[in-house]
């Protein structure tokens, strides 16, 4: 199964974490797209687990991230 880049994943659950947030009745078309769109990224028919997996692959990818690019005092490379 194809995964989504974690960028993409996290501006999905931002945004549908936020539009439900505000239970307002118009936000509720923007909801189900976006709830659809979760499904379909994580192979999911429920928004629930959708979310749950979304939040473990983030969790993973922020993990790959530290491990791959660690933090220093001195900041970034730049190579010239």
């Amino acid at each position: 199964m194809l995964m989504p880049h974690p960028a993409v994943l996290r501006r999905l659950v931002d945004e549908y974490e936020t539009v439900t947030a505000t239970g307002a009745v118009e936000a509720n078309a923007r909801a189900q797209d976006l709830a659809y769109t979760l499904c379909v990224s994580t192979g999911t028919r429920d928004v629930t687990l959708a979310l749950e997996a979304a939040h473990r692959w983030l969790a993973a990818a922020d993990d790959a991230d530290t491990v791959t690019r660690p933090h220093t005092e001195e900041g970034p490379h730049v190579y010239a």
